[in-house]
């Protein structure tokens, strides 16, 4: 992968874990503004404007992720969140009645996810990827397999042609 080595994060217990548990959380969290604050012009906020310049991405999870297990031994990491409920068939039969009836729309699943690079010096985010509309049950191999595959499009350096879907990606 573009001269470098990839190694897995070493399993985390006890402190070390919550540690790990608290900036996913935060990347998810971090995510979800850039998403909601960065990708739509007209929602940006005001200290992420830089003179109302386009192209302006400055998001960090902070240099506290240099204590996450394994941190010191690499560069950059790269954060996957997840999301997923499905709905039951009793959810979906209520979710179709309300249409129908009254007019009130009830979700019945929800699918979301961030893909983004760390560095893991300073805490910026480098490259960040986010889908509201995967495709893919993440509860089958191949679906799984297809989530990760439409989170990293794009990712830099890859080679791979990004196929047109409805993912939103920065790069600074």
């Amino acid at each position: 992968m573009l001269g470098n080595s990839v190694i897995d994060a070493p399993q985390a217990f006890g402190e070390q874990a919550r540690l790990v548990e608290e900036y996913t959380n935060l990347f998810g969290a971090v995510a979800r503004a850039v998403v909601n604050y960065q990708f739509f012009v007209g929602n940006r906020l005001p200290t992420k404007k830089r003179d109302n310049k386009a192209g302006v991405f400055d998001w960090s999870l902070g240099a506290g992720v240099q204590d996450l297990p394994g941190a010191r031994d690499a560069d950059y990491a790269l954060f996957i969140y997840n999301k997923d409920a499905y709905g039951s068939t009793g959810r979906k039969v209520l979710q179709v009645l309300a249409m129908l009836g009254p007019r009130i729309s009830i979700q019945s699943g929800e699918h979301l996810g961030y893909a983004g690079l760390v560095d893991l010096k300073t805490g910026d985010i480098l490259w960040l990827n986010a889908d509201a509309a995967m495709g893919g049950d993440v509860r089958e191999v191949d679906g799984a397999e297809k989530r990760v595959g439409q989170l990293l499009e794009d990712f830099p350096g890859s080679t791979k042609p990004a196929a047109a879907t409805t993912t939103a990606a920065v790069q600074r």
